[in-house]
């Protein structure tokens, strides 16, 4: 049975994107482009996320480009890679906008369209946060944690529960380390070694779920 198929799980993601795509109008009509981490309300299996490259919008660099220096910019800056967007004026740069620049840390909030470092998930959203466009808190991944949907899913772990009123009413997820006997909702990565085995439908929420055993 396809994870998709299972009947409600469409008009769950159709409410949360609805809350979502609201952080991502207000970062496009800002930048230029849609705030990470808001492309779905599902959970998402890449390990990182960045925005979409825009003339408004700071992008990565390398190294060789651009020392990795880091505090307030202008819009458009490059972004050098381990380094985040904690902060947003939008008088800055004689009108263009100017964001702050920090490396990546545990436990850091970062402006709605700031890249997600690999490694790392989301765990809170602040609506208010950074002037207004949002912010969404970084966190190491590790296990037990309750992540914001959208968020990456860091490579070995699985997503076992799902709560509609965590992260300020987005979604949260349940993140924990794959292992033999896990319930993995729907959307849920099986990593290797694994497979998805009995289904059941009162797991997750209310979404469903599947046994996770060894392969």
């Amino acid at each position: 049975m396809s994870r998709l198929s299972v009947p409600g799980i469409a008009a769950v993601r159709s409410r949360i994107g609805a809350a979502v795509g609201v952080v991502a109008l207000l970062a496009a009509a800002l930048t230029g482009t849609a705030a990470v981490g808001t492309a779905s309300a599902a959970p998402v299996t890449s390990s990182s996320q960045v925005s979409a490259a825009s003339a408004a919008v700071p992008t990565h660099a390398s190294a060789a480009a651009r020392p990795a220096k880091g505090g307030w910019t202008c819009a458009g800056t490059p972004i050098p890679a381990g380094y985040v967007l904690t902060g947003f004026i939008r008088s800055g740069c004689n009108g263009a906008g100017s964001w702050n620049q920090q490396p990546v840390h545990d436990g850091i909030w970062t402006c709605a369209g700031s890249p997600i470092v690999s490694g790392y998930v989301i765990t809170n959203y602040l609506p208010s946060g950074c002037s207004g466009i949002g912010a969404w808190y970084h966190q190491l991944a590790r296990n037990g944690l309750w992540t914001c949907a959208g968020s990456p899913i860091v490579s070995g772990y699985v997503v076992t529960g799902f709560m509609r009123a965590g992260c300020n009413g987005i979604g949260a997820w349940y993140h924990q380390l794959a292992r033999a006997g896990l319930w993995g909702c729907p959307g849920s990565p099986i990593p290797p070694g694994y497979r998805s085995t009995t289904y059941n439908a009162n797991n997750c929420n209310g979404l469903g779920a599947w046994l996770l055993v060894r392969a």
